[in-house]
């Protein structure tokens, strides 16, 4: 019996060991997609009863719920249900399937909607990396960059090459006109302040992404209770602390600080996010790549926004 018992903790063993090597914060690079996207993944207790993880983004751009993780003969399956449909929806969303092994060190993974009958997608995931910079008051600002020239769009381009660029500058003033596609900046940054005044109309949804990865969520919101989709929040992520947001048509700003991966957003004058640590991706990523700089993005697939100014200051040692 005892001969019996340990032959089956050895034969245990290894399907554990393999779930465990799936947990962990990963970065993950989407393919064959209409524009550059990424998501994100963290797994926690895979190989045992207590498996949870959230992914960014499966449905609406939120923080998703994983609902079932198992890892089958080493191969990863999890799933995200689907939210309940909008009463009178032709096409309510399906449950969101994904795959995938250990390949190298990498997640080698598919996705694909429950019934799909067209090839999955095929998607990438490395772990995130650990950043070691922290906003400690060793941080000096350098010379500040305006990425908004008053005249032209020079210094962005599309993100999405497929979609007609309806972006232009009137009178000083950058603005959209939708539906168009989300702009990103040729410059790259790591550590800074930006300073951007905007001004959005009734019913307005865009957002600012900072370093291609991390989305300061612009809504028009005025006098509504704070929540993780509010103007200032960290998209999904993190809800500002209190609603600062003006009337639409009124002319607005944002002070962003972002060290690391320690974040401060100051909006119309009030610190709405205080040093919060960002854990990963949202969904208006462009790239995966957490270590290194990255571009800004506005985005202009929603609905109108104007920007007046947009002034970056690298923060240096």
């Amino acid at each position: 019996m005892r001969i019996l018992w340990g032959v089956l903790l050895l034969a245990a063993c290894p399907a554990f060991a393999a779930g465990q090597d799936f947990n962990g914060r990963w970065d993950i690079t989407l393919a064959a997609q209409p524009r550059p996207r990424a998501a994100w993944v963290e797994l926690t207790g895979v190989g045992t009863p207590q498996a949870a993880g959230k992914f960014v983004s499966a449905f609406g751009g939120d923080m998703n719920k994983i609902d079932k993780i198992e890892v089958v003969n080493g191969e990863l399956h999890f799933t995200i249900n689907a939210p309940n449909a909008r009463p009178g929806a032709q096409n309510p969303p399906r449950n969101a399937i994904y795959t995938a092994r250990l390949t190298g060190g990498k997640l080698e993974g598919a996705f694909q909607s429950e019934g799909q009958t067209r090839p999955p997608t095929q998607w990438t995931g490395v772990r995130a990396p650990a950043i070691a910079d922290k906003d400690d008051g060793s941080w000096k600002k350098g010379e500040p960059i305006a990425l908004c020239n008053g005249k032209d769009i020079a210094g962005w381009k599309a993100v999405n090459p497929d979609a007609e660029m309806k972006w232009t500058v009137q009178d000083g003033v950058m603005r959209n006109a939708p539906p168009t596609t989300d702009i990103i900046s040729e410059r790259k940054f790591w550590n800074f302040e930006a300073h951007i005044d905007l001004r959005i109309i009734a019913n307005s949804n865009s957002g600012i992404g900072l370093r291609g990865r991390y989305e300061i969520q612009i809504l028009e919101d005025y006098g509504r209770p704070p929540n993780s989709h509010s103007s200032g929040a960290l998209y999904s992520r993190v809800a500002p602390s209190v609603n600062a947001s003006k009337p639409p048509g009124e002319w607005q700003s944002y002070d962003i600080r972002l060290v690391g991966r320690t974040l401060t957003v100051v909006f119309n004058g009030t610190k709405v996010l205080d040093k919060v640590e960002i854990e990963g991706l949202t969904a208006i990523a462009e790239n995966p790549n957490e270590g290194e700089p990255g571009p800004f993005i506005i985005q202009g697939d929603h609905s109108y926004v104007e920007i007046k100014n947009f002034v970056v200051t690298p923060l240096v040692h």
